[in-house]
C-alpha cells in the first residue's frame, strides 16, 4: 500500500542509463527510487532559487 500523499510515476529510460543509475544509487546508499526523488528535489530547489517559489493551487478532497 502506498503512503498517503505519494504518487506513482512511471518513466521510460535507456537500459544503460538505468544500470548506471543503479550503480550511483548503490554508491550513495540509496534505492534507485530514492535517488531519483533526491535528484528531482534538487532540480526543483535549483529552479525555485533562480525563478522564485512555485506556488501550487490548494488541492481538494481528503
Amino acid at each position: 500500500m502506498a503512503k498517503k500523499g505519494l504518487k506513482s510515476y512511471s518513466i521510460r529510460i535507456d537500459e544503460q542509463l538505468l544500470h548506471k543509475l543503479h550503480v550511483v544509487s548503490a554508491y550513495e546508499g540509496r534505492s534507485a527510487n530514492n535517488q531519483i526523488v533526491m535528484l528531482i528535489r534538487d532540480a526543483v530547489e535549483a529552479f525555485e532559487a533562480k525563478h522564485g517559489k512555485i506556488e501550487l493551487e490548494a488541492q481538494k478532497g481528503p
